[in-house]
């Protein structure tokens, strides 16, 4: 979760347009022209600007000229059905790398590619018990260290955790020194997991005051791009390991938890640490 500055974005308020003057003609209005354009156009008035401005469509669109595109190269040079099948290809993997990069929430469309592999992953535990929060809210500590927002908050059997998912520079070794530093290259990350550590305190906290009982939250960052020497390492109570790992980091833990202290936590945590979106 990277550390960055959010701005209030403000809106000048529009004046109402002055009354137009008794010789004004209603018919030479050019709204009103294209108001009644718009009326007679199929379609529920929307024009082919508007339908370009949809997303999906534009999408497709997208997707139809660059399978049209490859699909024409390959039939010039190796005949009309393997362009047929290339132009095809083309439209099926570009749906499916979307939907794998895609987030499946909504209001979460602009969270990083870490956050959304880390997503993936952890979809994939639901079946297994396992409830999932993401971009859930928590207080800044005193010094704004933190950005106050916990990438995903897991609540299963094993546990209540709180992943942080990180996109590092591949070509900078990773290394720890004792349990006490982890450093990505000359980089020393000490404020990067004393935040991750504060964030899970702070979820504990707000979480237990909701249940009554003591909930423990394990920090922890799940790292992708350099390679990560280990499977999984504690630094500065932080579990570390390579974001690919994410689903197996927490399907090998021991069982602490029935399914109505899952359901129970969860609920807590949904209504007491409100979601806090990218903008």
């Amino acid at each position: 979760m990277a550390i960055m500055e959010r701005g209030n974005a403000h809106g000048e308020a529009r004046g109402q347009p002055s009354a137009t003057s008794a010789g004004t003609s209603a018919a030479t209005s050019p709204v009103t022209d294209q108001a009644d354009d718009r009326e007679t156009r199929p379609g529920g008035g929307r024009t082919y600007g508007d339908l370009l401005g949809d997303p999906q469509i534009r999408r497709w669109l997208e997707r139809a000229l660059l399978g049209v595109a490859v699909g024409a190269f390959v039939a010039f040079f190796f005949g009309l059905q393997l362009g047929v099948t290339a132009a095809l290809l083309v439209v099926v993997v570009d749906v499916v790398r979307r939907a794998r990069t895609s987030s499946s929430i909504a209001a979460w469309q602009k969270s990083s590619a870490a956050e959304r592999r880390t997503e993936k992953q952890l979809k994939g535990l639901e079946r297994n018990g396992y409830r999932v929060l993401h971009a859930r809210a928590v207080p800044m500590d005193d010094e704004g260290v933190s950005d106050g927002r916990i990438d995903h908050l897991v609540i299963g059997p094993s546990g209540v955790y709180a992943i942080d998912s990180e996109k590092w520079d591949k070509r900078l070794p990773v290394r720890t020194l004792s349990h006490r530093k982890l450093f990505h290259g000359p980089f020393n990350k000490k404020d990067r997991l004393d935040e991750a550590r504060w964030e899970a305190e702070q979820a504990s906290r707000i979480i237990g005051a909701q249940v009554g009982f003591e909930v423990p939250v394990q920090a922890s960052v799940a790292i992708y791009g350099p390679a990560i020497p280990w499977k999984v390492m504690r630094v500065r109570d932080v579990d570390v390991y390579a974001g690919n790992r994410a689903r197996g980091y927490l399907r090998r833990r021991p069982k602490i938890l029935t399914a109505t202290d899952v359901e129970r936590i969860y609920q807590a945590a949904e209504k007491s640490l409100p979601p806090n979106y990218p903008e």
